[in-house]
């Protein structure tokens, strides 16, 4: 019971903060969020090619064949 009051009460009070609004572009953005219907997904949205880079990258961490960046700096700085 508790836990719902205090949701209840948080309501109430976003939505005092929200009628004092005055902020157009605040307005907006909570609009923009009201509306969203589901998150993006952005591995979804990314190419199969780009999803096989990665998935090779994060093997290629937990495996241990990474370089610092001091160390790729070091390797390629006489190209930089």
């Amino acid at each position: 019971m508790a836990k719902s009051l205090t949701l209840e009460k948080e309501k109430l009070a976003l939505i005092k903060w929200v009628t004092s609004l005055k902020d157009e572009t605040a307005i907006e953005n909570l609009k923009m969020l009201r509306d969203k219907t589901t998150p993006k997904n952005w591995w979804n949205e990314i190419t199969e090619e780009e999803q096989v880079i990665i998935d090779n990258g994060l093997a290629n961490a937990k495996a241990g064949r990474i370089k610092s960046n001091k160390e790729v700096q070091k390797l390629y700085a006489k190209y930089l």
